[in-house]
């Protein structure tokens, strides 16, 4: 299957669809009002009845988000039953914050943040303050997200449409060791929609059409979805979604340089049901994305790039065969990222060091494939009188860069090369009564390699967690206390351990290679508490709470680090040629290079909880993260990816029967320890939707309501501009159809 390339964009297109839509919106509005109904949710038990169904069909009524069936889990748990820091964000909520980006999807999880440019489109997850290089391993449909390319702020990124996705699961820490290596910050896993959750069980097809205006960046979405049910175990959807947005305003009124863009993306996904009992989805995922990168406020370079991912996963579970719950997922991702030089540019030899001017025209390329496998099965039996949920498997993921172009320098800075990282693992867990017990382990391996250098290591990373239910009375019967420890491990990135070159632009000064690095190793000690409690205030509400501290150290950390030479001496420290490098006059005596640090010792509090009732609901979560790193030498340093403590507090209110439901949500943010730039800041947000007809839904939001001035303290290191939008007004009409 050949990547999917996408050239329709453009300034006349939107025009043209922003038209149309406005006009569906306009007849949308006018419909008489009826029965409300979510047209974008499961309306109904479906012909498939997959266990994943069956549990959902069981959670009670006014059950909470931490009811939900985590994806991401390989037992078939809720978060409020998982012993862990779990999270689901499903699909209710994901329509009502009316995310632009991935960043605005995950609103309020405790302990995530999110690093992105001015453009807000690529992003890079952090969790417990660890990010890029695969310390996040983040998933879409079971594919691995690897791309990389070396720039000042964010290192690692992905590209997903918010409107493509129906839920994200996160669990937080390196507990997630039967989801690949690498993720000792944790896992991020995104799921993509299906026919099943858009069909309605009377329905052979349906569609529908979304249209949205943003006031901040002045800017269009659009949105096509179709299904259809060829028969009772086949089914394809299709979606297609279309931003086009201009530069935003800060809280201040300034327009913010570089911040706008036009993105396509789109979704096909088939699911085959060959057997009651088996399931086959094949799925793509992809985006074209452009715009202008800026350097002091001056557009200096065409960004085109395209991302491709395509899926296939099959699962088999027979309920008469406990020792059968088979999963077998295939990925593979492909990332293309071409930049041509609209300016001349400034430039230091990579090789050389001497001054060069590279004319209009010139290229870099930036090509990340990453394939990977992934196996397990879980074999459910009972040894006198305790319950056995033991799950064991493998997986293999590659990772192939290539980077050149007529600019010369990419393949030093974002070096081309081969990784392969392997695993496999067994893990049980045990029931019985009031006791729970996880025991895992888990074996790693990897190898890296380039035409000049290679690197491989291995290691065994033990996981063992202890839960108790230890009260039988009704009020006390729901809470439930569990401690962990855990390890994880992390190979060193192609980029980490290959760089090399001088430095292009500005000033100059030599980046080493590092093939020595040792692989990091997170070791982390978590304790928690689980509660739920259903018919507290009135019949048929629920509360739901999990809070939990946690200790990680991750040992050997990996960070990039100057260290001087002096003038006279240069030599003494960077082991570069310092007689050609002086004669240009922006060089300066330091050398730049990716080295291990005995350990990050990172530690915090989360909390999650939610009240849910008939009226409406409400929710407060809250994280509180510090870190440091440690040097082999004793000496202490402020982690620079901490991202700010949070506390974010959400309400909202039904009325009209279901129909409506306004809210909204408050976000204090707390300056991280050691940012010298980082300030406090706190955000309003208010929302309402109104299922206006079962084929009507109007949506409306405010984002920054009082328009505060803020910035990410994790986007200070960016060269581009890092103040976030000021108010932004969003309204949205979605008309379905079907038969």
């Amino acid at each position: 299957m050949g990547l999917v390339n996408w050239e329709w964009r453009g300034r006349s297109a939107a025009s043209g669809m922003a038209a149309l839509l406005a006009s569906v919106a306009v007849i949308a509005l006018s419909a008489p009002a009826a029965r409300a109904q979510q047209a974008t949710q499961p309306a109904g038990d479906q012909t498939d009845q997959s266990k994943k169904a069956d549990q959902e069909k069981a959670v009670p009524a006014g059950a909470t988000l931490l009811d939900k069936i985590l994806v991401l889990s390989r037992t078939g748990e809720t978060a409020i039953e998982s012993l862990a820091s779990a999270s689901h964000v499903d699909q209710e909520q994901l329509d009502r914050r009316m995310a632009t980006t991935p960043n605005e999807m995950l609103l309020g999880v405790p302990g995530v943040a999110a690093q992105a440019d001015a453009r807000r489109v690529s992003t890079s997850i952090n969790i417990r303050g660890l990010q890029d290089f695969g310390r996040v391993a983040v998933i879409v449909d079971g594919a691995r997200q690897d791309f990389q390319r070396s720039d000042h702020g964010t290192q690692s990124t992905f590209y997903i449409d918010p409107e493509l996705v129906k839920s994200v699961d996160v669990i937080r820490g390196p507990v997630a060791n039967t989801y690949g290596s690498g993720a000792i910050g944790g896992v991020v896993f995104f799921d993509t929609k299906d026919a099943s959750d858009f069909l309605k069980p009377e329905e052979t097809w349906a569609g529908s059409v979304t249209g949205r205006y943003e006031s901040n960046g002045k800017g269009w979405s659009t949105s096509a979805t179709g299904a259809y049910r060829l028969n009772e175990n086949w089914d394809v959807l299709g979606n297609i979604v279309y931003r086009n947005y201009d530069d935003y305003k800060d809280g201040g009124g300034d327009t913010v340089k570089g911040t706008g863009f036009d993105v396509l993306s789109g979704l096909l996904k088939t699911t085959i049901r060959p057997t009651d009992n088996s399931e086959l989805k094949l799925g793509w995922v992809g985006s074209s994305d452009g715009w202008s990168e800026i350097s002091g406020g001056v557009p200096i370079n065409d960004a085109d790039l395209k991302s491709n991912t395509f899926t296939a996963r099959y699962n088999i579970t027979d309920e008469d065969k406990s020792w059968l719950d088979l999963h077998i997922n295939t990925s593979y991702n492909k990332t293309n990222l071409g930049l041509t030089s609209l300016v001349p540019l400034s430039r230091f030899d990579p090789i050389t060091g001497d001054s060069i001017i590279l004319p209009v025209g010139s290229t870099s390329t930036f090509d990340v494939g990453t394939a990977a496998i992934d196996i397990w099965n879980t074999s459910r039996f009972e040894t006198g009188g305790v319950a056995h949920e033991l799950t064991y498997g493998g997986d293999w993921v590659n990772d192939d860069v290539k980077t050149g172009g007529t600019a010369g320098g990419d393949s030093f800075y974002t070096p081309s090369g081969k990784r392969n990282v392997s695993g496999a693992y067994v893990q049980d867990k045990l029931t019985w009564e009031w006791l729970e017990v996880i025991a895992g382990l888990r074996y790693d391996n990897y190898s890296l390699k380039d035409g000049t250098h290679e690197t491989s290591g291995d290691r065994l990373s033990p996981r063992i967690t202890v839960g108790v239910t230890p009260f039988d009375t009704p009020s006390l019967s729901g809470l439930q206390f569990y401690g962990t420890y855990a390890e994880g491990y992390r190979s060193p990135s192609l980029t980490e351990t290959l760089i090399s070159g001088n430095h292009p632009a500005g000033v100059t000064f030599p980046f080493l290679p590092n093939p020595n690095l040792k692989p990091e190793t997170g070791k982390t000690v978590e304790f928690g508490v689980n509660y739920k409690q259903n018919d507290i205030l009135e019949p048929g509400d629920a509360l739901r709470i999990k809070a939990a501290y946690f200790n990680n150290n991750v040992d050997d950390y990996i960070e990039g680090t100057s260290f001087g030479a002096s003038f006279t001496n240069p030599a003494s420290a960077c082991p570069v040629d310092w007689d050609q490098l002086m004669n240009n006059p922006g060089y300066i005596p330091i050398c730049y290079q990716y080295q291990n640090f005995a350990k990050a010792k990172i530690n915090g509090f989360e909390l999650e909880g939610l009240y849910d009732a008939g009226w409406g609901y409400a929710g407060l979560s809250a994280s509180i993260t510090n870190g440091h790193t440690i040097s082999y030498t004793g000496v202490r340093a402020d982690l620079a990816t901490i991202p700010s403590s949070q506390v974010t507090a959400q309400l909202g209110l039904r009325f009209l029967e279901d129909k409506l439901t306004v809210g909204g949500e408050v976000q204090y943010n707390g300056k991280p320890k050691g940012n010298a730039v980082a300030t406090d800041y706190t955000l309003v947000n208010a929302f309402a939707s109104y299922q206006a007809t079962d084929d009507l839904k109007v949506d409306f939001r405010a984002d920054n309501l009082f328009d505060v001035k803020y910035a990410n303290p994790l986007n200070g290191s960016t060269t581009v501009a890092v103040y976030e939008p000021g108010i932004t007004l969003k309204l949205a009409a979605t008309m379905r159809f079907g038969g």
